[in-house]
């Protein structure tokens, strides 16, 4: 009933990844209003908006998701929120990321020296590459080859790890004191919108109520649905 007459194929999807089919404000707009909307408390939803934000800039790619959510059931948040949070990390701000946390982390650790995001991420596809060789010279004749990955945990990822937690945790916090008033406020508003509404329809309603009540003190008593016609002409005979 609500699946596509039309599946997306794997390049459609991919294509998505990348670049969505409303553009990437639109996409934004949608986090942001289904983070509003969400039925739990603020401060829930800001721990869970700080622990997406916050597994976005770590190097832990294809693992954001779960992450996001194991970080959020540790600390008391809203799980979705923090599903939704990770749309800080995307393609366009994945480079940034990638070289602020390389270099900071580069520094902390006395390793020296600027990575471009190009090689950042082109040493990621070689040591997937590389990494799953291995895995499968397990079950060949083929030799794993274990130093150039060890280089790129020391010189790539390591860095990566020091450098994004320092920077995540800084920007998780500044959104989680950010996020909690915003919805706060948004919540309030939505109160006294439906307060509003309500008073409207009482208020409309209380003519009505008003005009019937001045009608049955005129004209005496209603019959009551159980009486017959016989009876109530009866009543009408009778003096006064």
């Amino acid at each position: 009933m609500f699946k596509r007459r039309k599946p997306r194929s794997y390049g459609q999807m991919a294509s998505d990844m990348f670049y969505p089919r409303g553009g990437w404000r639109r996409a934004g707009t949608y986090v942001l209003h289904r983070l509003r909307r969400l039925p739990d408390q603020p401060h829930r939803i800001g721990r869970g908006v700080a622990a997406g934000v916050f597994v976005s800039f770590t190097p832990l790619f294809g693992l954001h998701f779960a992450s996001a959510a194991a970080v959020a059931w540790l600390i008391g948040g809203n799980i979705l929120a923090a599903l939704l949070a990770t749309f800080v990390g995307n393609p366009i701000t994945f480079p940034f990321i990638a070289v602020l946390s390389v270099s900071l982390g580069r520094q902390l650790l006395g390793l020296g020296g600027e990575l471009s995001p190009q090689f950042i991420f082109g040493e990621f596809t070689r040591a997937s590459a590389e990494l799953w060789y291995n895995i499968l010279s397990i079950f060949g004749p083929k030799q794993a080859h274990w130093e150039n990955l060890g280089d790129f945990l020391y010189q790539v990822y390591w860095p990566y790890i020091v450098g994004g937690v320092i920077i995540g945790l800084a920007v998780s916090i500044a959104s989680h004191y950010l996020t909690v008033p915003v919805i706060r406020a948004y919540h309030r508003r939505r109160e006294k919108k439906m307060a509003a509404r309500i008073a409207r329809v009482r208020a409309s309603s209380a003519p009505t109520v008003t005009r019937g009540r001045e009608e049955a003190e005129k004209g005496g008593a209603a019959p009551r649905p159980s009486d017959s016609p016989r009876d109530i002409s009866m009543k009408k005979k009778e003096p006064q």
